[in-house]
């Protein structure tokens, strides 16, 4: 005994230490590119921040600032948060949660003073659009956890995604019923689910391949149909009945919050709803807990009797189906009618939201809402015309993916099975 005491007392003191910079890099990174921008672009003026809408019941004075004065003031406060996280890292301390949440509000707020310059900016109307734009990266996102979370990487986001907006607005063209509508959104990205777990699970096709082919079929399936069947029927096949606002009563009045959370369309509310349930449901019901021991140790999963194929096909289908939804909302919220490739790659930053999220549904959510956010941004500076260039507004929401993705993607590590076939015995 007294012999190991010297071995073990030379362990404990010859621990290592880690210092977290990636927090303190990015944040320097971020600072250094505000101060130069206000540096060699200066602005000056009055920016105006509006706080309501002509529909809110309670009316909000606008907000003036001065421009030039207040973008300098915020980014001495960010050099300053800048400063701490640095401080945090350099004594070995882990950064505070609430840091980089109060910086990067801090960071876009300064940001939005700058180019609002002799402009207005509608806060309601920009987090309203936020939400909007966010739906289908939410639901993909949700997806995506599900789909990893027991084992299988859902590269086909974006087929289900563009699947489930054609289906949507063919049925709701039919019946005139926007929930036939998303039902069959929902089967169509059931359908592409199900190719993706029959080749990955039953055939052991490697899962990325899988995925990205099915998006090029799918591409390729709704283009042709779309020429084929939907444009020479536009009348009857191609108007779908659309969603239409629900304002919740009393709620739909809290200033700033209640025009944008509680005056949505059905989706919205759905969305909501999705969320909290696959939250809960993945941390607190069997269901959750078998899903997660698939995912993370598929071999000692199939040791109690969970037959782990059979439970990542159907939790497949049900991650297709709920990307399906996603899907909906190109077709009976935003646009009219279906065309071809609407998506618009938006499968792909769903995926990149379930990475930055740390394969957590609500941390998922949240990452979509952050790049629906930055893709309302680039049409909102595009109103403001400020001195962007207009090909650097279409990559802001791109270059903020990239940014998040290798910013922390390797400060995690994802489910252990994750994109391992199961081979039983």
């Amino acid at each position: 005994m007294t012999a190991l005491a010297p071995a073990a007392s030379g362990m404990a003191l010859g621990t290592v230490k880690q210092r977290y910079l990636k927090l303190p890099i990015v944040l320097g990174i971020v600072t250094l590119l505000l101060a130069a921008l206000f540096l060699f672009a200066p602005r000056d003026g009055i920016s105006t921040f509006r706080l309501g809408d002509a529909t809110s019941a309670i009316v909000l004075p606008e907000v003036e600032l001065p421009t030039a004065s207040t973008s300098w003031l915020l980014l001495v406060l960010l050099v300053l948060l800048t400063a701490w996280s640095a401080w945090d890292a350099w004594s070995y301390r882990r950064p505070a949660l609430w840091l980089p949440i109060v910086y990067g509000v801090l960071a876009v707020f300064a940001f939005l003073v700058w180019a609002a310059a002799d402009g207005l900016v509608p806060v309601t109307g920009l987090l309203f659009g936020a939400i909007s734009l966010s739906v289908p990266l939410v639901f993909g996102a949700l997806g995506g956890v599900i789909g990893e979370r027991v084992g299988v990487v859902n590269v086909a986001i974006e087929g289900q995604l563009l699947l489930g907006a054609f289906s949507s607005a063919l049925l709701s063209s039919i019946t005139g019923n926007p929930f036939i509508g998303l039902l069959g959104a929902m089967l169509g990205g059931v359908l592409v689910a199900f190719v993706l777990a029959a080749f990955a699970i039953k055939y052991l096709v490697d899962q990325v391949i899988v995925g990205v082919v099915l998006n090029v079929l799918v591409t390729g399936l709704t283009g042709f149909l779309y020429g084929a069947l939907l444009v020479p029927n536009e009348e009857q096949l191609n108007r779908p009945v659309r969603f239409t606002r629900l304002e919740i009563p009393l709620l739909s009045d809290i200033p700033i919050i209640g025009p944008v959370l509680f005056n949505q369309t059905f989706l919205v509310y759905l969305m909501y709803i999705t969320v909290g349930v696959v939250a809960w449901a993945l941390y607190r019901t069997r269901w959750g807990l078998r899903l997660r021991a698939v995912g993370e140790h598929p071999q000692a999963a199939d040791t109690v009797g969970i037959k782990v194929n059979m439970s990542r096909f159907w939790n497949v289908s049900l991650a297709g189906a709920i990307a399906g939804m996603g899907g909906a909302y190109f077709t009976l919220v935003s646009v009219p009618q279906f065309t071809k490739e609407m998506t618009a790659g938006l499968g792909f930053i769903a995926l990149a939201a379930v990475i930055f999220g740390r394969w957590d549904p609500l941390r998922a959510a949240l990452a979509a809402l952050l790049f629906g956010f930055a893709t309302n941004l680039q049409n909102l500076l595009t109103a403001l015309r400020t001195p962007i260039p207009s090909e650097f507004m279409l990559m802001l929401p791109y270059v903020v993916t990239i940014i998040a993705v290798a910013g922390f993607a390797g400060q995690i590590r994802g489910p252990a099975a994750s994109g391992k076939p199961y081979i039983k015995g």
